[in-house]
């Protein structure tokens, strides 16, 4: 059998790392959804920034990402998130087309596993159009969780013993209240918060990730020095917010259809944009430039 290994990906890997993932997600979606008769959209088969190197670059800096080698060869990735001790999610593994159903799939999760030996509760979600991978997780001892005609939620439990000192799973504390509460370096995973209030709350250093912000209020908040990566904000209001101290940066984003209005916008700076349409009250920024070109020519 092929000798592999599991090596921390670092951000030099993250070009072949991009290149082989496309790859991989492409024939997926040949595979299953190239017959389809009307177009489909499957974010399990396809996942969002899969083609991203900017994407991959977030995940080795955000969260444990394993670079697959086949007889020291680049053959793929693994992407977890570790919640605390026990609790982890394969969030996506690949390996290169030409490589698969060799069993090497079998071998990364098992190489995971003893990575991570305090891990008892793995879970994941997949295609349901992806036969393949429901059986190769079911194989590797995974069960359904939840299923619905878009995904398949699988958990895996590992049995170790009872659970350590200040660790809950499955508990129903709704409708609970903490006042005085430390829950410093605490972690939550695949628990249910909707319509939680966060009231006077030191939430410095904090980290949220593949979480469902839908419809939430943020206010009176200081965000001082934080940083959102690869969020979808589309609705998304901001006003009498300030940003005095330090500029707000933003890199590759998508703001077609944003308005700005009666904003202190001294000293902004845009560089490399598609501003196709932009309006400054009403004069298109476009027409300006080229008017300022013609003049600059000119001149």
């Amino acid at each position: 059998m092929t000798q592999l290994s599991l090596l921390a990906a670092k951000l030099e890997d993250a070009g072949q790392l991009t290149a082989i993932m496309k790859r991989t997600f492409d024939e997926e979606a040949r595979r299953w959804l190239g017959a389809l008769d009307t177009p489909v959209v499957d974010y399990n088969i396809q996942p969002p920034g899969y083609d991203s190197i900017y994407t991959t670059r977030y995940m080795i800096e955000e969260l444990t990402y394993y670079k697959i080698l086949a007889e020291e060869q680049l053959v793929g990735g693994i992407i977890l998130t570790l919640t605390g001790n026990r609790f982890g999610r394969i969030d996506r593994i690949f390996i290169d087309p030409v490589l698969q159903g060799k069993g090497l799939g079998s071998e990364v999760i098992r190489l995971v596993e003893k990575a991570h030996p305090s891990v008892t509760t793995w879970d994941l979600e997949t295609s349901p159009r992806q036969k393949g991978n429901l059986h190769f997780y079911e194989k590797m001892g995974f069960e359904r969780t939840f299923e619905t005609a878009d995904e398949v939620c699988y958990i895996k439990r590992i049995p170790v013993g009872l659970a350590g000192e200040n660790e809950f799973e499955s508990c129903n504390l709704e409708g609970s209240t903490f006042y005085g509460a430390n829950l410093a370096n605490s972690a939550f995973s695949n628990s249910t918060l909707s319509g939680a209030h966060f009231s006077n709350i030191n939430l410095s250093g904090s980290k949220f990730q593949n979480i469902n912000f839908r419809d939430t209020l943020i206010a009176d908040l200081n965000l001082s020095g934080s940083m959102v990566k690869h969020v979808d904000m589309s609705g998304v209001g901001f006003s009498d917010t300030s940003i005095e101290g330090a500029p707000v940066s933003f890199e590759r984003c998508e703001l077609m259809g944003s308005r700005f209005n009666n904003c202190e916008m001294d000293d902004v700076e845009i560089t490399d944009c598609n501003i196709s349409g932009m309006k400054i009250d009403g004069v298109s920024v476009e027409e300006l430039l080229e008017v300022y070109r013609m003049v600059m020519k000119q001149g």
